[in-house]
């Protein structure tokens, strides 16, 4: 029996309305600004209570950067941005300013003392042009030729002029490492040993319990039919239409990604707010750069200014597929306060009316498809506030953020529905994110009108008389009417299925990468 929760009716409606407008995919070269820094490409934002065995009051949360990393991607492979700061906001308030902003930033060195290895070749002494002289294993006498390391700090208050103090493993190191990305099973025979070493127990300033830390190359967890979506959805993404295949993913067994996650306890995040969090993360890169004709290995540019916001996510592919051409730039630029300025995107969103374009004559129908309760103020309380009793915070700013209610307990991973609330899961997203969590078929589900429809929630609900699994379960949210979406009841998918059983059930969740040779 899966883990659920009672809460009042406008609770769960909230929850539900949230998938209509927060994801139809993931954040892979969102925008064309982004296209030109991918090191700084923010592709995935995972936040869920932790729901590995003994990890019930800690919050689990995934940054993932730089897209579509191929595993064979070398010599030089998928190092972070040593120019660059990396950063996971917690607004646990709700007025969409950060409370807690965990910072990282990334250095690299050459190995062998700084020197880099050479070999002797003849009567010269040559630096090598690979990352590894022989096999990685994490010991200190690895031949490894470059060594990335990584601070994190913890800013309250404003992540400029907050307090910042570092944050330091249990054995009192400052720096922590990032494993050598998944090269091939020559180089590192046993990769997941290899980087289990850098999974690092940390203490957390002003927080009396300890967290974990992982920066690495995992491999990706979300699926999409990337391919034919793109291509005017070149496919009737019906159940019944489309073979429901992992064949048909474009991301998973293909492409690797770089995780940051960080594993943090509850009530060391949670503040003085209603239990309810919103994050998010953001890259940043000095405003100014000047590019040095004799580049080094140091560098080759120099960098000054005002740190300048590169790319934003929260909830997946808003940029996307909400967020129009014009402003993609500045969406990824803006912080959550000004997300009002784009709400026009959320009131009158174009998706449903392209579907309809696309697919009116294909589903057969006499008339527009897309649902027609315009303007869609329901899309903008869930996208921008949050609704009382599940997800909407002590104080309401209307801003765009991933929101979890850490008082809902983890459903164990074999239990998960990979439709989450909609599936009758109330860890699930839009309640927060899990890795295993279909954003894709959930979104294109609600955002046609699924909610305009009778669902089987009303056991969840507390309705007098329901039972799961019954007629007497199907309830009427009151958000709309059936006629309002006249195709809310078809099981819309794209095809490329994902679930908690393609992801693992222990800290950082995600597999490890795909190596680049020998897999």
């Amino acid at each position: 029996m899966r883990t659920k929760s009672k809460l009042g009716q406008g609770a769960f409606i909230a929850t539900l309305v949230a998938a209509a407008c927060g994801a139809q995919a993931s954040s892979h070269r969102e925008a064309p600004g982004i296209t030109e820094s991918p090191k700084v490409d923010a592709t995935d934002f995972y936040m869920f209570r932790s729901y590995q065995a003994g990890r019930e009051d800690f919050v689990t949360i995934i940054a993932n950067y730089q897209p579509l990393q191929a595993p064979y991607g070398g010599p030089n492979y998928f190092t972070m941005d040593a120019d660059a700061i990396y950063e996971i906001h917690i607004d646990n308030d709700g007025d969409a300013i950060e409370d807690l902003t965990f910072q990282f930033d990334f250095d690299n060195a050459l190995g062998a003392d700084g020197n880099g290895i050479a070999l002797t070749i003849g009567d010269e002494t040559v630096a090598i042009p690979l990352k590894a002289a022989g096999a990685i294993t994490g010991a200190d006498s690895d031949p490894l030729n470059e060594i990335e390391t990584y601070t994190l700090d913890v800013i309250q208050g404003d992540r400029r002029s907050g307090d910042a103090e570092p944050v330091v493993g249990v054995d009192g190191r400052r720096n922590f490492v990032k494993p050598l990305d998944n090269i091939g099973t020559k180089t590192i025979p046993d990769y997941e040993a290899y980087a289990d070493q850098y999974i690092y127990n940390v203490a957390l300033p002003e927080c009396s319990s300890q967290g974990r830390v992982f920066v690495g190359q995992r491999a990706e967890a979300f699926a999409v039919n990337l391919g034919e979506i793109f291509d005017l959805v070149n496919l009737v993404p019906l159940e019944g239409s489309i073979e429901n295949s992992r064949e048909n993913d474009d991301l998973i067994d293909r492409f690797n990604v770089t995780s940051l996650a960080l594993e943090l306890p509850i009530s060391c995040v949670t503040g003085d707010g209603n239990g309810v969090i919103g994050g998010w993360t953001t890259s940043s890169l000095p405003q100014a750069e000047i590019e040095d004709p004799s580049p080094t290995y140091e560098g080759t540019s120099v960098y000054g200014g005002a740190w300048v916001q590169q790319s934003r996510l929260s909830a997946p592919l808003v940029n996307e597929v909400v967020i129009g051409l014009p402003d993609k730039d500045l969406f990824n630029a803006a912080e959550p306060t000004q997300d009002g300025a784009l709400a026009t995107y959320v009131t009158n969103p174009t998706l449903p009316a392209l579907i309809d374009i696309l697919f009116r004559d294909a589903l057969g129908a006499d008339g527009n498809i897309a649902p027609s309760n315009l303007p869609r103020q329901d899309l903008v309380t869930a996208f921008l506030t949050g609704f009382p009793g599940l997800n909407q915070q002590a104080n309401v700013t209307p801003s765009e953020m991933m929101r979890l209610n850490t008082a809902v307990p983890a459903t164990p991973r074999s239990q998960q529905s990979n439709f989450g609330v909609v599936g009758e899961d109330l860890a699930g997203f839009p309640n927060g994110r899990r890795p295993g969590d279909d954003v894709v078929d959930i979104a294109l589900r609600v955002v046609m009108g699924a909610l305009c429809h009778p669902v089987p929630l009303g056991a969840e609900l507390g309705i007098e008389g329901a039972e799961e699994d019954t007629e007497s379960d199907l309830v009427n949210l009151g958000l709309c009417d059936p006629q309002d979406a006249p195709v809310g009841d078809q099981p819309f998918i794209d095809g490329a299925p994902v679930s908690a059983l393609d992801v693992s059930e222990q800290f950082p969740y995600l597999l490890a990468p795909l190596p680049g040779a020998g897999g």
